[in-house]
């Protein structure tokens, strides 16, 4: 096995990876959610804010380390547009990723309050779910391109 072959497997582990994570990370945000109760919904959530940092900071801080090796023991140019494109939609899913790990963070603590209170979910819940939700869109959207362009390189 060459080198290459070992990076490259690295970085498309990287991608199994943020996407399995995303995906099962949004699953069961979603299934807790639909659920309404607030004790669900906050060990629901605690987990999948450990996900997101166990599993996903890690490929999403691999991915442009074994990208960048990728492309140095390949000699690909920086001017490849599939790469050009594949980097701002890498920096797309990220500025929705970011404040969806805060979103989580707060959508726990929020369903984490209303347990302890014995109260049904806040309004402020709804409204940030909500914003959890649309940010999935083009966040996880953005990775499925990538992850297209990093296979067919159409241009």
């Amino acid at each position: 096995m060459t080198l290459y072959f070992l990076v490259k497997y690295l970085h498309v582990l990287g991608a199994i990876v943020i996407l399995g994570t995303g995906t099962g990370i949004a699953f069961f945000m979603l299934m807790a959610h639909r659920s309404g109760e607030p004790a669900f919904i906050a060990r629901s959530a605690g987990v999948v804010v450990t996900a997101d940092m166990l599993f996903t900071l890690s490929a999403v801080l691999l991915q442009p380390v074994s990208g960048g090796l990728l492309m140095w023991l390949s000699s690909t140019s920086l001017e490849e547009r599939w790469l050009i494109t594949s980097l701002l939609l890498y920096a797309i899913a990220g500025l929705f990723w970011v404040p969806v790990i805060f979103m989580q963070i707060e959508l726990r603590d929020l369903a984490r309050k209303a347990e302890a209170e014995s109260m049904p979910l806040p309004a402020r819940y709804f409204t940030v779910f909500r914003r959890w939700f649309l940010c999935g869109i083009p966040g996880f959207g953005s990775v499925m391109a990538i992850l297209w362009l990093m296979i067919a390189k159409p241009f």
